[in-house]
């Protein structure tokens, strides 16, 4: 069984991977789940299962495209979140963390990899000596503006079939789910 209660594992695992032509329709997969799903949970459970499935497509595809550029994802948005802070592009490790929907750990080590790359840097945290800020580099900069572009241009390519308004409200619509999402884990 999965953690999803009654549904067993293998029904969730019939999901094809992201590079999966033949994907089954929304009415194919949530068919598939109707025996293991009660009729108040249908709704739910087909938010879920194409946010997830979606999740991990945009994850695959993003670390794909930034492949080219040496970043990995973690690298990638901690840059994004510091120039989109705005001058002077910093952020204390837990606010990048945050970010990043990623552990403290993983954080460190990410900002690691950006320190010995000469993309980020710590900084003494003017309101309080005892704590140090993560500031980028003129060359973090730099990578995060030209990055920034590789990624809007390949996904504007890649959703091509969206026209502005689809994208709008499609954003919108993700937006507010990801605003709940987060009120909730900011409560546990």
């Amino acid at each position: 069984m999965s953690t999803l209660g009654r549904i067993p594992a293998d029904a969730l695992g019939n999901v094809p991977s992201v590079t999966d032509d033949d994907a089954p329709t929304e009415t194919e997969l949530l068919g598939s789940l109707a025996p293991f799903v009660a009729s108040r949970h249908r709704s739910t459970i087909e938010v879920l299962l194409w946010v997830f499935r979606t999740g991990r497509q945009v994850e695959a595809w993003l670390a794909d495209t930034l492949a080219t550029e040496g970043f990995d994802t973690s690298e990638y948005t901690a840059l994004t979140a510091l120039w989109l802070e705005g001058e002077p592009h910093r952020l204390a490790a837990g606010e990048i963390s945050d970010r990043l929907v990623q552990t403290t750990g993983g954080t460190t080590k990410t900002i690691r990899r950006l320190e010995e790359r000469g993309l980020v840097r710590r900084v003494a945290d003017p309101d309080d000596r005892r704590r140090a800020l993560i500031e980028l580099t003129t060359a973090g900069l730099d990578a995060a503006r030209a990055t920034l572009d590789l990624v809007l241009d390949a996904f504007d390519l890649d959703i091509g079939g969206l026209d502005a308004a689809e994208r709008s409200e499609l954003g919108g619509r993700v937006a507010r789910l990801s605003g709940e999402l987060d009120e909730r884990l900011h409560r546990r």
